[in-house]
């Protein structure tokens, strides 16, 4: 085969042309057939990845655009058998192939694969054609495959499905706030369920998703050109694609609400517009509260006005006319006029916009308004009508070719008798609000009042008394407004925390999954080898054993983040515990990391907790030494620090005297964005595997809870250094007491009498099971109104070992029952999360014993010798 076939442009078509294939089962190269050739010539010089299995053995060809694919595979893959090329994903590759060999055409989309392109495992996705190669006489000879790898879209689908599920856990406890997300590009827009009946849209079709105009078909007309407008804005490159907007939506029933959107479009390398989601929620009880404290000001300053230019006139003619000219550029009408009434006849004495008359009024009867409308009038009410039309038998000269499409006429009386009318008409129709109506009448009753000179300035003084009481009570109801437009502002920044939420979650079922799998499974061998008859069981006991304890571990340093792990503070000498710290540290870090200290002369007394303390120092310097694989130093100070009124407030803490401890590495640093998110509960940038990224947010809640305060100080490439605030402790120095080695614990007797009140069946049954085994005398209750019960029948016990939460009774309360009928009851508690019932800000209250489930015999025994011995 002539070299001049092959793309010798191409780094593969050359290795192809240098090789000697005359070793192989496909021959000298000269002797292929020209099917091969050409399938060949066609694939080198094609950018899009493929490959080409050819001849009984399937060996392989491919083109550059396919080589990155190969990964580590690389080298010896030209050539070389299909299935030792791809050995690792073999069986999943042979349905596919044998299809394609028997003559058919197979299209995956979206395959996930672990090619482990550069030896370590990977996912991957990937969507590719397999279709048949034949010869020179038609047969299947081989198969050609065009591939392409999708990763960056699933994964990217992914997470944005998860980031939807976040949202909507954060959206479900407001049900006037709704999420949505515009795909761009296919004009779909999907919705949850709070967003679609927001906007008046079947939850079925937003879920499944509408065109953007679906979902604004219920945009009021006169908000839909500025909605659209900065719509367009928002997709436009140049700008940051954020989106808000105001607008109201029109219900069914033909009433309107207020919503405010908020959203960012993102888009694609080349500036399009890709996604566009976001957030709705209503905001009408706001809205309405700030249009009527501006309607109700407006209204107030109209009617000074007017009242103010009605005390100058003196002609009643003139007030009329400005009265109507004032009212109509308020309310925007074509015509507004004046009309006085006689006995059966309506005179025009006033009107707005070029001296027309108004419609309807001219030296005409009262009838000429309608039999019905006058009646209404000489009653004393307003006539609203949305069909106003000009009398043809009505004076072309007079009238004009003016025709009012809607108006209101409103009666002016005087000792019960009709003298007069306000008339204002509109040409097109139009919807008369309450507000005006009630704004026209208003004036219509000032203005009349003072066209007839009859007390019209006491008159005017108590309608402005009464627009300043609705002043301050639409004020009060803008406030209120402002308070809820700030909570739902609140609400919505939160969604900025969802991430960390999100990592929480995830952490929390990955690392109880894992344990509780080493549980049951050694549990689940016990049984299966106990029920055979052996007993070579204590390798799954301790494996069990080992996980439970692991999920203790992990339940503790959750309620330290949150704040829940009861405390029991004590002066400590910072220097002393760093001190007794410093050679623990040196060995459990390693040769690499160099430890050293800086004690502070004169350090006073921190007050906190001694054993969480170490803990947060130890997870602190385990932190450090893992921010310095190549080794490096590791610095702990210790100094009095003073916090000043202008940090405190900075900081959420109390101004005040502090003791400082301090941890510092040389490691990699942090970048702001990481630093931003330290102390996040879960957030980790260590490997799968490798700590649960509870460390910080542990140290963070234990120090808040002690009232104390953490900063972090970092740089990349320069070190980290966290600070810790804690309270300084007042008052007398503790006699210092050697430490002494746990004795074994003394068992019961049996005129010792414990009564257990538990209301988890089997919690209570393990507790009443290993007391009676250490010889004590054992009742147990349900629940604490069953304990009651009991103490009040003459049931004497030395201790009662409750839960603390149960239904219909806390153990607080039942513990204060129980020793006011036995004093010299001694008690100890238990929980699993603990109340205010037993802990007041953290901290146990004196003289509280308290039991952290779970625990173990030993632990139970122990504390229930101590509180019978105390």
């Amino acid at each position: 085969m002539p070299n001049g076939h092959l793309s010798l442009q191409t780094l593969t078509g050359r290795e192809i042309a240098g090789r000697d294939w005359s070793t192989t089962p496909l021959g000298p190269i000269e002797s292929w057939p020209v099917s091969l050739r050409s399938l060949l010539a066609m694939m080198l010089s094609c950018p899009t990845p493929m490959f080409l299995a050819w001849g009984p053995e399937l060996r392989c060809f491919f083109n550059d655009a396919y080589r990155p694919i190969l990964g580590v595979r690389i080298d010896g893959a030209l050539g070389e058998r299909f299935d030792i090329v791809w050995a690792s994903i073999w069986d999943e590759l042979i349905p596919l192939v044998d299809e394609t060999m028997a003559g058919g055409n197979v299209t995956a989309t979206d395959m996930k694969l672990d090619l482990a392109r550069t030896g370590e495992p990977e996912e991957s996705w990937w969507t590719f054609t397999y279709s048949p190669a034949f010869d020179d006489e038609g047969a299947v000879a081989g198969l050609l495959c065009v591939t392409g790898e999708t990763t960056a879209r699933i994964v990217a689908e992914r997470e944005r499905v998860a980031a939807d599920e976040r949202l909507q856990q954060a959206l479900s406890a407001g049900r006037n706030i709704g999420a949505w997300d515009w795909d761009v590009q296919n004009d779909i827009v999907r919705a949850d369920s709070r967003f679609a009946l927001l906007y008046g849209v079947d939850p079925a079709v937003a879920e499944a998703g509408a065109p953007i105009g679906t979902f604004f078909a219920g945009l009021h007309p006169d908000d839909l050109p500025q909605a659209q407008q900065l719509i367009a804005a928002a997709m436009d490159p140049a700008g940051d694609g954020t989106f808000i907007a105001e607008y109201r939506l029109t219900r069914t029933d033909g009433t309107c609400r207020w919503v405010s959107a908020q959203g960012r479009c993102t888009f694609d390398d080349e500036g399009r517009p890709l996604h566009f989601p976001g957030i709705s929620y209503d905001i009408d009880d706001r809205k309405r509260a700030e249009l009527a404290a501006l309607a109700a000001k407006a209204e107030r300053e109209f009617i000074l006005s007017l009242s103010a230019r009605q005390r100058a006139a003196t002609d009643p003619d003139s007030i009329m006319r400005f009265t109507a000219r004032a009212l109509g550029e308020w309310l925007d009408v074509n015509r507004v006029g004046f009309a006085r009434v006689g006995e059966h006849r309506v005179r025009y004495v006033g009107g707005w916009n070029d001296g027309a008359l108004p419609p309807l009024v001219g030296n005409h009867s009262l009838d000429r308004l309608g039999r019905s409308n006058s009646s209404v009038l000489r009653g004393g009410r307003t006539v609203v009508s949305d069909d106003f039309t000009r009398d043809p038998n009505f004076e072309p000269d007079i009238i004009g070719t003016y025709t009012a499409r809607s108006g209101i006429a409103v009666p002016l009386r005087r000792d019960g008798r009709l003298e007069g009318l306000l008339i204002i008409g509109h040409a097109e129709p139009r919807h008369w609000l309450a507000g005006e109506i009630a704004l026209i009448q208003e004036v219509a009753e000032i203005s009349w009042v003072t066209i007839q000179r009859a007390d019209a300035l006491l008159r005017l003084e108590a309608k402005v008394g009464r627009q300043d009481a609705q002043l301050e009570r639409v004020a009060t109801e803008l406030h209120d407004a402002a308070s809820a437009r700030a909570a739902a502002e609140t609400q919505v920044r939160q969604l900025q925390k969802m991430e960390a939420v999100g990592q929480l979650t995830g952490g929390i079922a990955h690392d109880f999954n894992n344990m509780l799998a080493v549980v049951i499974g050694g549990l689940d061998m016990i049984g299966r080898r106990l029920a055979s008859g052996r007993t070579d069981v204590d390798r799954y006991v301790e494996a069990a054993k080992e996980g439970a304890s692991r999920a203790a571990a992990l339940t503790q340093r959750l309620l330290a983040f949150s704040r829940q792990s009861p405390l029991s503070p004590e002066p400590v000498e910072g220097n002393r515990l760093v001190a007794d710290l410093t050679d623990l540290l040196a060995r459990t870090l390693g040769e690499r990391v160099a430890v050293e200290t800086v004690l502070g002369a004169g350090l006073w007394r921190a007050e906190a907790d001694r054993g969480q303390l170490e803990n947060a120092i130890v997870n602190l310097a385990v932190n450090a030494r893992d921010a310095m694989p190549d080794g490096g130093r590791l610095t702990i100070e210790t100094a009095n620090a003073h916090v000043g009124d202008d940090y405190a407030r900075e900081a959420d803490m109390e101004a005040g005297q502090y003791v400082l401890i301090a941890v510092s590495d040389t490691g990699t640093g942090m970048s702001p964005e990481v630093l931003a998110k330290a102390f996040d509960p879960f957030f980790t940038t260590k490997p799968v595997g490798r700590g649960t990224g509870l460390g910080l947010s542990q140290v963070f809640g234990f120090v808040r809870q002690s009232r104390g305060h953490v900063r972090i100080y970092s740089e990349p490439d320069v070190g980290t250094t966290v600070r810790l605030y804690l309270p300084r402790f007042y008052g007398e120095a503790p006699t210092p007491t050697a430490r002494v080695i746990a004795a074994p614990v003394r068992g019961g007797a049996a005129h010792e009498s414990i009564l257990v009140v538990e209301d988890e069946p089997r919690v209570r049954s393990f507790s009443v099971e290993v007391l009676r085994d250490l010889g004590y005398t054992v009742f147990h209750a349900d629940n604490g109104p069953e304990a009651v019960e009991l103490l009040k029948n003459g049931m004497r016990v030395t201790l009662l070992f409750t839960d603390v939460v149960m239904p219909g009774m806390t153990g607080r309360e039942l513990a204060d029952r129980a020793l006011a009928m036995q004093p010299d009851l001694r008690v100890l508690y238990t929980t699993g999360y603990t109340r205010n019932a037993v802990v007041h800000n953290g901290v146990l209250d004196p003289g509280t014993r308290l039991l952290p489930k779970p625990f173990d015999v030993d632990e139970l025994a122990r504390k229930v010798r101590e509180a019978l011995d105390a």
